[in-house]
């Protein structure tokens, strides 16, 4: 058995990350088994068909991510070929959201293939272990969750009622919307074959190929090739001093690892024991320095790692001159080795298709102008852009702590709010559920700060996991969405 603390979008993805444990698996295999399990329970924020990050710290030796994030599809596409088939959907969600959807709105997945990465490097228990918990909540039926039928309530017929079989598993005979106990034909069976078959069936094979023929017929981009050529990416983090504490988070083409780490450099310690009005203050102007730079650079940058390397150099170099000029699911695990993973995943708002004969909802990518801006040039085979920041750190007393949050563009100022509250003193629960600010539309004439008076969705749901230098283990899920936080460990039981 592995001691270990999980904070997981769900009771079942929490259950999944301790039966790997009791296995004697590691912090990337609860991980990895939790986040499966969140693409099968989580409708319309994830699924198979999703891009992700993972960040790890492991037990001994330096932190890495691995980019699992959505590519640009379309190769071997010709000049001639017809416009990919996609339509706008506008709903009252997140304040109003206009969405694209269609089967041209699927770009090219990728959280399997960066699982299997991890999996390669820090797993423990085979790979059909890690999908075996997943396979069972898929074959029994599940309940959606809080968040997922938040959104649904919104979109479940603007956006997946559209598809037959999306409609039928998700509406009862009299089209209303199901959420007690959802079974989706074919996904038991896809996730059998993921398992039996390895992270790469979604990339190659009859598996793969099913998905691609139904796309093409139907008027998407995606082709086997896009599959194919796919590789996750493994690379050195972005790391920031904060304290005693040196974290860890995703470097490009996540700008959302690139506004944490600028985020965190830029508030110089604050805040120290609690915060106060000038602290939110301060934070406020940080928020908008970073965020209007995101939004009017960072976003069309060409060259998006030379634009982030220059603008964390120009933080570091001058904080005065800085600060006066982006659906998803979150696990995050550390054991009492001293390893930590945490890993968030993303399929967008969902393209509103099942691909025939898998069980997969396709996710729509290509349709988040935050993920996939006109202003900004992209070709076919490059990563998207990502608001993902799932983080790891090590404080200089061996301490490990991994925390990270879904919410799109409130991701990064959740992650900062609760990490900053936790390295200046506040303990990890009190700093994930102290209330947030966020300046909304930074840059733009219509921005506002928006201040949480009660605790709401709105501002993301942070999942944080911590292993003390003494071996105490604690997990805190957001009390904003209904996570779940548990703490494998047998001389409690005692």
């Amino acid at each position: 058995m592995t001691r270990l603390a999980v904070a997981a979008p769900s009771r079942v993805a929490a259950d999944a990350a301790v039966e790997v444990a009791r296995a004697g698996g590691s912090a990337v295999d609860a991980a990895i088994a939790a986040a499966l399990v969140a693409m099968v329970n989580e409708v319309g924020l994830v699924s198979l068909s999703s891009g992700g990050f993972v960040a790890v710290q492991p037990a001994s030796g330096a932190p890495y991510t691995v980019d699992g994030w959505m590519d640009r599809p379309g190769r071997g596409r010709g000049d001639d070929a017809p416009p990919p088939r996609t339509w706008d959907v506008t709903t009252d969600y997140g304040g109003g959201v206009t969405i694209t959807i269609g089967p041209g709105s699927v770009a090219t997945h990728g959280s399997l293939a960066a699982f299997g990465e991890a999996h390669a490097r820090d797993g423990r228990l085979p790979w059909s272990e890690l999908v075996a918990p997943a396979v069972e909540v898929a074959r029994g039926g599940f309940a959606l969750g809080s968040a997922s039928r938040y959104y649904l309530d919104h979109v479940h017929e603007t956006v997946f009622g559209w598809d037959g079989a999306s409609h039928a598993a998700l509406h009862d005979a009299d089209g209303r919307l199901t959420g007690d106990q959802v079974v989706v034909p074919d996904l038991a069976a896809t996730l059998e074959h993921v398992g039996a078959h390895g992270p790469r069936a979604l990339h190659e094979g009859d598996l793969a190929q099913l998905l691609v023929d139904d796309l093409q017929a139907r008027g998407g981009l995606l082709a086997t090739a896009d599959l194919a050529a796919y590789e996750p990416v493994v690379s050195a983090p972005l790391t920031t001093r904060v304290g005693p504490w040196t974290l860890a988070t995703t470097p490009p083409p996540s700008v959302g690892g690139v506004v944490v780490a600028s985020m965190l450099r830029l508030l110089d310690g604050r805040p120290r024991g609690g915060w106060d009005a000038d602290d939110v203050a301060h934070l406020v102007r940080v928020q908008r320095a970073v965020l209007g730079h995101r939004r009017e650079v960072l976003e069309t940058a060409g060259d998006l790692d030379e634009a982030a390397r220059a603008w964390l150099d120009r933080v570091d170099a001058d904080h005065r001159a800085v600060l006066e000029s982006g659906s998803t699911a979150h696990v995050s695990v550390t054991d009492a080795d001293g390893a930590a993973c945490s890993l968030t995943v993303s399929s967008g708002y969902g393209a509103g298709m099942i691909a025939a004969g898998t069980g997969i909802w396709l996710n729509n990518c290509l349709g988040e102008q935050e993920l996939n801006p006109p202003g900004r040039p992209l070709a076919v085979g490059s990563r998207l852009l990502s608001n993902m920041a799932p983080t790891v750190g090590r404080h200089d007393d061996g301490s490990t702590l991994a925390i990270g949050s879904p919410g799109a563009d409130r991701i990064t100022t959740a992650v900062v709010s609760a990490l900053a509250g936790f390295v200046g003193g506040m303990g990890l629960a009190d700093a994930v559920a102290h209330p947030r600010v966020h300046v909304h539309r930074a840059g733009l004439p219509d921005e506002d700060v928006r201040v949480e008076d009660e605790l709401t969705m709105y501002f993301g749901g942070v999942g944080a996991a911590l292993t003390t230098r003494a071996g105490h283990l604690e997990a805190v899920a957001d009390p904003r969405r209904a996570g779940v936080a548990e703490v494998v460990d047998p001389s409690l039981l005692g």
